[in-house]
C-alpha cells in the first residue's frame, strides 16, 4: 500500500483488500456468517466476533491507527497519513484479513457503558450478553446482594453489574488466570475495584457462600461444531466456546450445583444458544427450579434462560 495517499484513498483500498481477502476464504464477516451461525451450536450467536463488513473494519482499523474516530475519518477524508501509518494499517488489515476479531487488533470491545481490554485470553463480549446483564438487573434486589458471574473472562457481566448497582458484592469466578489478570485491569481500569475476582472453575471456590443472583455466559457450543473451524473463532479461547458433545455440559454442571450456593429464591440465569432453550429449561426445572423462563434476545433468538430456586419446606 503506498504512502501519501489521503484518508480516502486508503479507506478505498483497505474494503477493497477485506472483502477480496474474504471472498478468498479468509475470515468471514457476520453478515456472510449469518446462515452458518443460525444452524451452529452456538445458534444465532455473533460467532464472529461481532466483526462488521469491510467498510466498518477498515474504518475502525484506520481509526485506530491514526488515534481518531471514525467520524475524523469522514469530516477529514483529504487528509494524508504518514507513511509510517500506512504501513502500520497495511499489518492491521492483514491480521484481519488472516481472521483476527477486530477487538484483538485494537486491544478493546465495548459492552454496556464500559468499554473492555480483550486479548486472546478471553472471550470478546458479544451484544447479546448485555441481555444478561439486563436480567441479573431485572431480578435481583434493588438494595445490597450477593451476585455471582461464573466464567467472567475479561469481566464484562460482573463489572457492568457491578457499574449499575455498587451496592451489589460482586464475585468473578474464572478457570483462567491469565483471564483474571485481564478482568482486574479491565476493573481497575473502569474505576470498579470492590468486585471481587477468584480463580477455580464454576462454584469450586465459592464454597460456603450463598448469592441472591447467579449469572453466567458458558461454553455451549458443540464440541466437533463445524463453526469452530471459522478462522475468526480459532483466535478465541477454545475452552470459552465448546462444552461436550452437546454443548451443554458446563450448563447442567452448573445448574446441578447452583442449588447449595443460591439464598432461597435467588436466581440462576444462563445464557446459551438459540436451539438450547428447551434443554436448559427442562435442566432447571428438573433440579428443582420454579419460574423458570426463557428470552430472546433483539435479533429474536432464544438467547438466555432463568430460574428461581424454590427449595422444598421442611416439616
Amino acid at each position: 500500500m503506498a504512502g501519501n495517499l489521503t484518508i480516502d484513498a486508503l479507506l478505498t483500498q483497505g474494503i477493497n483488500r477485506l472483502a477480496g481477502g474474504w471472498s478468498a476464504g479468509g475470515a468471514t464477516t457476520s453478515r456472510d456468517a449469518s446462515d452458518a451461525s443460525a444452524t451452529a451450536s452456538r445458534g444465532g450467536l455473533t460467532l464472529f466476533a461481532a466483526d462488521g463488513t469491510p467498510s466498518l473494519d477498515a474504518e475502525l482499523l484506520l481509526a485506530h491507527v491514526l488515534g481518531k474516530t471514525r467520524t475524523y475519518l469522514k469530516t477529514h477524508p483529504e487528509h494524508i497519513p504518514t507513511p509510517e501509518q500506512a504501513h502500520q494499517f497495511e499489518e492491521l488489515l492483514e491480521r484481519r484479513v488472516a481472521g483476527e476479531p477486530i477487538a484483538y487488533i485494537v486491544g478493546y470491545r465495548d459492552f454496556w457503558t464500559l468499554t473492555l481490554a480483550v486479548n486472546p485470553s478471553v472471550l470478546v463480549p458479544r451484544p447479546e450478553t448485555e441481555l444478561l446483564v439486563e436480567r441479573a438487573l431485572a431480578l435481583g434486589p434493588e438494595g445490597p446482594a450477593a451476585v455471582a458471574d461464573l466464567g467472567t473472562g475479561s469481566g464484562a457481566i460482573a463489572l457492568a453489574l457491578a457499574s449499575e448497582r455498587p451496592q451489589w458484592k460482586v464475585t468473578a469466578v474464572d478457570l483462567s488466570a491469565a483471564a483474571l489478570s485481564t478482568a482486574r485491569a479491565n476493573a481497575a481500569s473502569v474505576g470498579l475495584t470492590h468486585v471481587e475476582f477468584v480463580e477455580g472453575p464454576w462454584f469450586a471456590p465459592l464454597k460456603d457462600r450463598r448469592f441472591n443472583v447467579v449469572a453466567s455466559n458458558p461454553p455451549y457450543v458443540s464440541e466437533g461444531d463445524e463453526a469452530l473451524k471459522d478462522a475468526t473463532l480459532q483466535h478465541e479461547p477454545q475452552m470459552a466456546l465448546a462444552s461436550g458433545p452437546d454443548g451443554l455440559s458446563a450448563i447442567r454442571e452448573i445448574v446441578r450445583a447452583a442449588p447449595d450456593y443460591l439464598e432461597r429464591h435467588g436466581w440462576l440465569i444462563l445464557e446459551h444458544g438459540s436451539d438450547q432453550a428447551a434443554a436448559v429449561a427442562h435442566e432447571l426445572v428438573g433440579r428443582g427450579f420454579g419460574h423458570v423462563r426463557s428470552h430472546r434476545d433483539l435479533a429474536g433468538h432464544w438467547r438466555l434462560t432463568e430460574g428461581q430456586w424454590q427449595p422444598a419446606r421442611t416439616p
